[in-house]
């Protein structure tokens, strides 16, 4: 199929380039100010407030990133010499270049992740030091929900947050998207705010991205207890993310939690739409996903030219051999039937 000029690019590259709607838009361009260092921009306030009281933890703080939030939750939780448990594909390991280690002074001790996502309890167990000056200090261990658009078991969860604890450890979880998998874990009759709890027991702290699939343009909210929160402040601070009349963004996450929570469900219809659109190509296999995010691996000998071919063709994704595409609220249902038949396209050439 030839290209055309005015092909559209359909960005499936990541829930974070959504873009404000014009409603959350309107809620910024009202939204009251004040000095958010000083303790004093109402919406600010608001945001961290509401979000805490909704997910049942005492306080919170707007961040302006999950890197940020993560590693303020980080080295609130741990001292200069303590380590953290967890997994070698945990994006607080990963993909937030080493934040941790570097300004934190707080050591990382990665495990692999089962195929589910979760950490096995026995390798938890193996990962705690004992109380000797040889080793570092365990003190918290961190896991993700969803973690590579896996939902974690919440049995699992349970289980784990209570093996930590009986070892005395603190529990983090980075909520990235966290609501993604509350959408998709929701029992029948079970509302949003009680299934979030239920993910939520057991937890310490957890960091609330507002710019993935919630389609905010900025920010993440840590919460926690009024302790960690206040120790979190100061860290932010260190960090240089005390900002001033943070309002405007804050407004766009307000509104986010009101209006964009139950339309993730959308997302994962569509990602579904998509994996059952890519099946049955040669050389290429796709995983079937839970939420919002379609791994698929292409054959070494067509990897390069596929990619070509999704370049020309304006789709968007991230990887090589190992693709991803991450369905959101700018995709509809017309742009991934639009993405399969361009994707399709390369076999038929």
């Amino acid at each position: 199929m030839p290209i055309t000029m005015t092909e559209k690019f359909i960005d499936l590259r990541s829930d974070t380039v959504t873009r404000p709607t014009p409603a959350m838009r309107a809620a910024m361009h009202a939204a009251p100010v004040g000095d958010d260092v000083f303790g004093d921009d109402p919406t600010v306030n608001l945001l961290q407030d509401s979000l805490a009281a909704r997910l049942g933890f005492e306080a919170g703080l707007l961040c302006a990133s999950g890197t940020q939030s993560n590693l303020v939750a980080i080295m609130s939780h741990c001292q200069r010499g303590d380590e953290y448990i967890v997994g070698q594909q945990a994006h607080t390991y990963r993909y937030e270049g080493g934040g941790a280690g570097v300004l934190g002074s707080v050591w990382p001790q990665p495990i692999a992740n089962a195929a589910d996502g979760s950490l096995p309890l026995a390798d938890i167990e193996a990962a705690i030091k004992p109380d000797d000056p040889h080793f570092a200090r365990t003190r918290l261990l961190a896991l993700e929900n969803t973690i590579g658009g896996r939902v974690l078991p919440p049995d699992y969860v349970t289980q784990a947050t209570a093996h930590a604890r009986r070892h005395g450890l603190a529990t983090h979880l980075d909520g990235a998207r966290f609501f993604n998998a509350v959408v998709a874990s929701r029992q029948a009759h079970e509302s949003i705010n009680a299934c979030a709890h239920r993910l939520l027991q057991g937890f310490d702290s957890v960091s609330i991205c507002l710019s993935k699939g919630l389609g905010a343009p900025v920010g993440s909210v840590l919460l926690g207890s009024r302790a960690l929160v206040a120790n979190g402040r100061r860290i932010r601070k260190m960090l240089g993310g005390g900002m001033r009349q943070a309002g405007v963004l804050a407004a766009a996450g307000v509104y986010a939690l009101d209006h964009h929570i139950d339309r993730l469900a959308d997302d994962h219809v569509n990602a579904q739409r998509l994996w059952q659109g890519l099946q049955g190509l040669d050389g290429l296999t796709v995983t079937q996903p839970q939420t919002n995010i379609v791994f698929a691996h292409i054959n070494a000998d067509l990897a390069q030219r596929f990619v070509a071919h999704l370049q020309a063709r304006h789709v968007g994704y991230t990887g090589l051999y190992a693709l991803r595409w991450v369905t959101h609220l700018d995709v509809s249902t017309a742009d991934v039937d639009d993405a399969v038949a361009r994707i399709r396209a390369f076999w038929a050439t």
